[in-house]
């Protein structure tokens, strides 16, 4: 499976089979998270085995069963894109290792036991990890290229955007949102500097939100075709 045929087969999966993740999963996953903590100076954290953070009457509620494992979500105030990004570099390799996963915010209970939060950093949140009951489903997409896009590249220059950038942004249209609210907007400047940004949102989230969004982006572009600005 490539990075594109995972970020369209991924999908929020909410219901678990008692299945456990094979050691050699594990270990490419722990691999992963490792580096990209380095890369970000984060402290995402991969918990396994661990069945009480989904146990209560939240989870419940939120239809969430069969969980006992996720990756913590762990790093410094201010760090929500960088850990949007790197958590959905995650997300990705577990989909190609034919897990399945959901960004969770509100519907589990913190176990301070079984992960660190240190000085200064925060649990922002976590994201189920295991063998999904179902695949889960393609929510319809509330959004088009042109509601998420920065059209003065249109209006100033009576050109269309670029092939690499149209993927960029189809492919962020794929990226799970807190409630599928995609409250993000890609900005085109000088040939391929590209701007990403969160728009205000009552839910809140959108700075996390937008780091998914901008991993996803980047896979749908392709190397070599841009820089962020």
């Amino acid at each position: 499976m490539t990075l594109q045929e995972a970020i369209v087969a991924r999908h929020s999966v909410r219901q678990y089979i008692e299945k456990p993740i094979e050691a050699e999963k594990i270990q490419q996953l722990q691999t992963l998270i490792d580096e990209c903590n380095r890369e970000g100076g984060l402290h995402m954290q991969l918990v396994t085995e661990e069945p009480n953070a989904f146990a209560g009457g939240m989870a419940k509620y939120g239809k969430f069963s069969g969980i006992s494992n996720y990756i913590a979500v762990v790093g410094k105030k201010g760090d929500d894109t960088l850990l949007g990004y790197y958590g959905e570099k995650v997300v990705i390799r577990a989909q190609m290792l034919g897990l399945n996963t959901c960004w969770v915010g509100l519907s589990f209970r913190k176990q301070p036991d079984s992960y660190q939060v240190l000085d200064g950093e925060k649990l922002f949140c976590v994201i189920s990890l295991g063998y999904g009951a179902n695949q889960g489903v393609q929510h319809p997409q509330k959004r088009t290229i042109a509601d998420v896009t920065d059209d003065q590249r249109i209006a100033d220059h009576g050109k269309p955007f670029p092939d690499w950038f149209v993927r960029g942004v189809e492919a962020a249209l794929l990226a799970p949102t807190a409630v599928n609210q995609q409250k993000f907007v890609f900005a085109l400047h000088d040939g391929n500097r590209m701007e990403a940004k969160a728009k205000f949102s009552l839910i809140g989230y959108a700075k996390l939100d937008l780091g998914i969004a901008k991993c996803h982006f980047e896979i749908g572009a392709g190397e070599g075709n841009f820089e962020w600005a």
